[in-house]
């Protein structure tokens, strides 16, 4: 996030406030850690007034996709009156933005992790009115399951998955966003065909402008910015192969934030 400097695309002007994430921008284009960089107009978000360039970092990436799990829900008619919605990965960035974003919108939800003894007091004040180990969840499903669920947001994939879908009750979604636990998907269609369940994928790198758009300024409507805050760690740029090293061994918890000037 930050201010645009110079344009030759006529829909920005220098001084404008953007975002940008997704596009493979610090995968496969340079640019991701830098205080300066050339980017295609059409990467490019509006910052919502109601956020800093701090706090929309604070988001990113992992934030925008809980939204876009959100957004995938409510279109596919999944209110809060109609049950608990599940929250697999909880105390992650993507998890953390959508029980918190799931709760201030009136649902109850059950927030599924590997460390509720360590983060469930951080999970409940997110929001989270119920939480499970994510052992319940990570072995073989059975086809169909008791139904628990109205909806849910999975940031796992593997079993994990497979039980969610198993035990949402008739015609729930699922909104399904990340493998942590892996890429394969073993389940059976009986849930689809005896349910009416939908499994909803979520795309977050190559989505248009205008979704993204939505996305965003409904974070800025639907995300108290004080929980916000409370999930966020900000560290300097030499601090980053070490919350790296954090990540990849399951140790972090919310949002971290890279001051690259620091």
């Amino acid at each position: 996030a930050g201010t645009v400097a110079r344009s030759d695309d006529p829909a920005w002007s220098p001084g404008d406030k953007v975002i940008v994430n997704g596009w493979d921008v610090g995968e496969s284009y340079w640019g991701g850690m830098a205080t300066k960089a050339a980017m295609d107009g059409g990467w490019l978000t509006p910052l919502p007034d109601a956020y800093s360039t701090h706090q929309a970092m604070a988001l990113g990436t992992a934030g925008y996709t809980a939204m876009l799990c959100v957004l995938a829900l409510e279109e596919h008619d999944i209110t809060p009156d109609m049950g608990p919605v599940i929250v697999t990965g909880a105390a992650g960035g993507v998890g953390s933005v959508a029980v918190a974003v799931l709760a201030k919108l009136g649902y109850q939800v059950i927030a599924s992790s590997g460390r509720i003894d360590s983060e469930g007091d951080y999970l409940r004040e997110l929001g989270a009115s119920e939480l499970i180990h994510r052992d319940e969840l990570s072995g073989p499903a059975r086809p169909l399951g008791k139904t628990r669920f109205a909806g849910g947001v999975d940031t796992v994939g593997s079993h994990t998955l497979a039980n969610i879908v198993s035990q949402t009750q008739p015609h729930g979604c699922v909104a399904a966003c990340g493998l942590a636990q892996g890429m394969d998907f073993p389940s059976s269609v009986a849930p689809f065909i005896l349910r009416a369940v939908t499994l909803a994928g979520v795309n977050c790198v190559y989505e248009p402008a205008e979704r993204r758009a939505q996305a965003w300024n409904r974070l800025a409507q639907n995300l108290d910015t004080a929980k916000l805050d409370a999930m966020t760690n900000t560290i300097g740029l030499a601090d980053v192969p070490a919350a790296a090293a954090a990540i990849l061994a399951g140790e972090i918890r919310g949002r971290v934030v890279v001051d690259v000037s620091s």
